[in-house]
């Protein structure tokens, strides 16, 4: 298990302004302009059964986790407001992601959340994670981002870094 974040620590983040305006755009399709899109869905079971375990393990961190990535949370559970710093890689050579919650799905038959990115952060923009029992009872996990380089390490990667991006998010679509 990841350690928490120090209150200070929390605290700091939750102080910062997130890196881009305006926010909510992976809920509400407004995306600020310079910013390259995606969606990716993929079926992960069926059920209700299915679906409030999948909703239960991502609303806990364990997506990032089962990914590779190391957690530090506010919280154990996702809420609004809550912020983490994610970090791929290991030692000195571990990127760090700064991020804050910035809202959660709770409905019967959607859940999940979003975070936008705080300074530090390699990328700035919001990446959503959905959960949504269908009708016909297929448990889909959607990811929708928005995101430009917002570091010099991020805009020197160019192709490169979209493409770990994708692969971090091939991680994720497979984790939950």
């Amino acid at each position: 298990m990841d350690e928490t974040l120090s209150s200070s620590a929390a605290q700091r983040l939750r102080d910062a302004a997130l890196t881009y305006a305006p926010v909510g755009g992976t809920r509400t399709g407004e995306v600020p302009s310079g910013f390259a899109t995606f969606s990716r869905t993929r079926t992960v079971g069926e059920g209700q059964e299915r679906f409030e375990v999948a909703a239960r393990g991502l609303l806990r961190w364990e997506m990032h986790r089962r990914a590779g990535l190391r957690v530090q949370a506010s919280h154990g559970h996702v809420t609004a407001g809550a912020v983490a710093v994610l970090r791929l890689g290991v030692g000195r050579v571990a990127l760090a992601a700064p991020v804050r919650v910035v809202h959660v799905v709770d409905e019967p038959r959607r859940r999940g959340f979003a975070y936008g990115t705080l300074p530090g952060h390699p990328e700035s923009g919001e990446e959503s994670f959905v959960l949504e029992l269908q009708p016909g009872g297929s448990v889909d996990f959607t990811i929708t981002a928005f995101s430009r380089p917002a570091t010099w390490l991020a805009r020197a990667a160019g192709p490169v870094g979209r493409r770990v991006q994708s692969s971090i998010t091939d991680r994720y679509l497979r984790s939950v």
